[in-house]
């Protein structure tokens, strides 16, 4: 399955979700930024409130595109220990980019979040959605941060994602939906038509249509 762009991607997800419409206490967690579109399509079919949370993914020394791990708002790490020591990755290094990411996490839910109450997990069936996962990093630590904030049941939701890193973060919630998980995955975005970067200023705009539903 190809899909056009991160909307048609929300609209498809909602399909399978549908089950979860109008559930009580559920609430769907986008990850910025391209998550959030994909978000926006499942809050607005199932009937539920939208919301985000920032993991920032650390990446490897002169390939920041390759992830060595994830960290969360607060700069708890979730990292691949393999790929560190095949990297001979510095302790100095990890240390200095959790700490550029942690800023950054912050920055983004202040923009992001401006004006909203605060976030509030405890007891909620959490939808967690992307619009796919490469290594699954951030998703991981999106999963450590809902958790840790006192979810009931974490339900993770992404159009495309690798076999192996689908299974493997499976075991990590209550319930999994991927639409696709081909053997052969590059990147998230050779299975989308349009995959342009989502820009801040669509995170907002979606946040508050959501918010004023």
């Amino acid at each position: 399955m190809y899909f056009r762009d991160r909307i048609h991607a929300g609209e498809q997800l909602a399909t399978e979700l549908i089950k979860y419409k109008d559930i009580e206490d559920g609430i769907v967690i986008g990850l910025p930024r391209g998550g959030v579109p994909v978000a926006f399509e499942v809050a607005r079919t199932l009937h539920l409130p939208l919301d985000i949370v920032c993991p920032r993914k650390i990446g490897a020394p002169f390939n920041p595109e390759y992830a060595i791990g994830a960290i969360t708002e607060t700069g708890e790490g979730e990292f691949n220990q393999y790929a560190i020591s095949s990297l001979d990755v510095s302790e100095e290094y990890i240390q200095e980019e959790v700490q550029k990411e942690k800023a950054q996490a912050q920055h983004r839910l202040e923009l992001y979040r401006k004006g909203l109450p605060s976030r509030t997990l405890k007891n909620k069936v959490v939808f967690l959605v992307d619009d796919g996962i490469a290594t699954g990093s951030t998703m991981r630590a999106a999963i450590r941060s809902v958790r840790g904030e006192g979810a009931q049941k974490i339900i993770m939701a992404v159009p495309v994602s690798p076999p192996d890193a689908f299974r493997e973060i499976s075991g990590m919630v209550d319930e999994a939906v991927c639409l696709e998980t081909p053997s052969f995955f590059q990147a998230v975005g050779q299975f989308y038509e349009q995959f342009g970067q989502t820009a801040d200023e669509e995170v907002i705009e979606l946040m508050k249509l959501a918010n004023e539903q």
